[in-house]
């Protein structure tokens, strides 16, 4: 079993995940592993993170008085840097680069988000590192016989400072490939577990006397891959593509995943056996950066110039919140959002859609975004990918189908779990995948009414999932070789952060729309008409403007109450559905207490108190260049047969 890290508290101290052999002596072999990693900058919740923290304990491992004369650090990597961020929005991921190369990166499997931005992208960010790309079960024959994608390598022999040969292979599952968007025809996917067991037998022929895998895969796919493979073929699985921390040992082999985003790191030392021929003793330390480490001067230096040409348009002010959004990924992937909730409805009011679906990978924040101000960064960095909204002719059929794809693999943390709008229903865990929705036509509901499904409806959602990719064949396009029309198709459609933007603007009260024209103002008013039924908008009390028109320089104390219209009356079996919206509904209105909200919110998305976000003061809340937005969450995906 892995070891459980969900409620870990981070520390910053090294802290022993597992550990075996003889520790008095020196060790064989020094190797630090990372994975998923996204965000350049430190965040504001601990483990901060950031590149001039992680490079200061990169560093320590490297060049430490305590290990000199030891073997030099050996540094894996598990793929996604490329994709998605802030700054990828931008560089196309070419910020990654130097990043990648002064950590002093050894070896690298290609992880999905590397190829965000087309192979011929990769192919060439790959050729400016310093080291080696690793993806030895997907090949490209037009590239050549047992030729990886990309011009990627199939499989490594790394020698370490004192001499001992490593063997690598870099492995990804078969899902991997169904969430790029752009991929070249005829591609060969081999089996994890076949390929290691080609591919190894030759590594230790050369000489390899313990073997790695780097690996872009979830946990129970590298789980899979140490459990049929003969034991003691490979020693350790350095896997990524998850977002957690865990370890565990699988027939005798160390399965190790080490967080994401710069926050965490695995430094491992291994030693020869003294009770087992050929076999290697771990000792395996997690580390978690947190502010108290101090920052690299010169990975500071360069986050500093990468990101200063950006500041001055993304810090800008575009929106203001009375609610906490909730982006995380252990929420959107797993029930309804108030995030998800938000931008749905937004999508399929802006395409006067009847309903619409996104996988909720979309949603790329995770974190709680605070009530208060949101900027141009907050909006891109929740929604960096570049393909845009399209709207598309889908009979009921797929929608249940396209449904069905998205609840297949709860509980797991897939991007491909749905976020909707003017959608409900339920759905049983318990029940086989692909046959989770009890009773579709008339458990699910569009607009309020049974699903019909012969019935065409015009759904909003991302180009994305019109390519069949995280599962959603049922949503595939003529275009793209599908049966479905497009209304609204990839060329015309618009990116869900522009959009965001858009509607942010015309909720100013101050210069609204003095470059975009009444068209657009008139537009959004009908936006505004029905997406407000379900997100209300709190106007402000406005006083005199100050002299400048900087929207920092303009405040009123306004601050938001709900209001029961009507008493609560829901049986436990409604409780447990987080099924509010027949019984109470709330009002946003100025003038009273911002903790009756947050109070509702928590209930709601079941969040802890002490977690949910920092206490709000007053004058966090006194703008009036704005309107101001409450997302809610309404009971649109209900799940029965597990606690609540």
């Amino acid at each position: 079993m892995a070891k459980p890290f969900d409620n870990y508290n981070p520390s910053g101290e090294p802290e022993i995940i597992h550990s075996a052999g003889d520790l008095s002596s020196p060790p064989e072999l020094r190797i630090l592993h990372y994975n998923d990693v996204y965000h350049v900058d430190a965040s504001s919740a601990e483990p901060v993170g950031g590149i001039a923290r992680f490079q200061t304990v990169v560093d320590h491992y490297r060049n430490d008085e305590k290990y000199k004369n030891q073997a030099e650090l050996l540094i894996c990597f598990s793929g996604d840097a490329f994709n998605p961020s802030l700054e990828s929005s931008v560089t196309k991921g070419s910020h990654m680069v130097p990043v990648l190369n002064d950590i002093g990166t050894d070896v690298a499997c290609v992880g999905n988000h590397d190829l965000d931005f087309g192979v011929t992208q990769f192919r060439h960010l790959s050729e400016q590192c310093k080291f080696p790309w690793l993806l030895s079960n997907v090949l490209d024959p037009a590239l050549g016989e047992n030729v990886p994608l990309g011009n990627a390598k199939q499989s490594l022999l790394l020698e370490s400072s004192n001499g001992i040969k490593i063997g690598v292979i870099g492995l990804v599952e078969r899902e991997w490939l169904d969430t790029i968007n752009s991929l070249p025809p005829n591609l060969i996917y081999k089996s994890a577990h076949k390929t290691t067991e080609e591919l190894v037998p030759g590594l230790r022929k050369q000489g390899a006397e313990i073997v790695i895998v780097v690996a872009h895969q979830r946990e129970p796919n590298d789980n899979k891959v140490a459990r049929m493979v003969p034991k003691g073929l490979v020693d350790i699985i350095l896997g990524g593509h998850d977002h957690n921390y865990a370890h565990s040992i699988v027939n005798g082999c160390h399965v190790l995943r080490s967080g994401t985003d710069f926050k965490q790191l695995s430094y491992i030392e291994a030693r020869r056996s003294k009770e087992k021929t050929g076999g290697w003793d771990l000792h395996i330390v997690r580390r978690d950066i947190v502010s108290s480490i101090p920052e690299d001067t010169k990975a500071k230096e360069m986050t500093e110039k990468m990101t200063n040409a950006l500041k001055a348009k993304l810090d800008k002010p575009i929106g203001h919140s009375l609610a906490p959004l909730d982006a995380r990924f252990v929420v959107v992937r797993r029930q309804e959002s108030n995030m998800g909730n938000f931008v749905c409805d937004l999508m399929r009011t802006y395409y006067a859609g009847d309903c619409c679906i996104i996988a909720a990978g979309t949603i790329r924040g995770d974190q709680i975004y605070p009530p208060g101000v949101l900027r141009i960064k907050d909006i891109l960095n929740c929604f960096p990918f570049e393909d845009p909204c399209v709207v598309i002719e889908a009979p009921g059929q797929a929608i249940l189908d396209a449904l069905e794809n998205s609840v297949s693999t709860y509980p797991a943390l897939e991007g491909r779990f749905p976020q909707v709008s003017n959608i409900t229903f339920t759905f049983d865990p318990n029940l086989p995948p692909d046959h989770r929705i009890p009773n579709p036509t008339s458990n699910i509901r569009i607009g309020g009414q049974p699903l019909i499904l012969d019935r065409k409806y015009k759904l909003v959602t991302r180009d994305y999932m019109t390519r069949g990719k995280d599962g959603f064949d049922a949503l595939l396009v003529k275009s793209a070789g599908g049966e479905l029309k497009e209304i609204v198709s990839e060329e015309n459609g618009i990116l869900i952060s522009m959009l965001l933007r858009q509607y942010f603007m015309s909720l100013k009260t101050l210069g609204k729309w003095s470059k975009l024209g009444k068209n657009t103002s008139r537009y959004f008013e009908r936006v505004h008409k029905e997406l407000h039924k379900s997100h209300p908008v709190v106007e402000p009390m406005l006083k005199t403007p100050s002299v400048t028109d900087s929207p920092s320089n303009h405040s009123i104390p306004t601050r938001p109450v709900i209001k029961k219209t009507r008493p609560v009356k829901q049986s436990e079996e409604e409780a447990k559905f987080l099924d509010y919206s027949d019984d109470e509904e709330y009002t946003v209105e100025p003038g009273a207490d911002v903790e009756e909200v947050m109070q509702k919110w928590r209930r709601l998305a079941r969040v802890p108190t002490p977690q949910s976000c920092d206490n709000i003061a007053v004058e966090e809340f006194e703008v009036d260049w704005t309107r101001a937005i409450a997302p809610r969450i309404e009971g649109r995906i209900k799940i029965i047969g597990v606690d609540a």
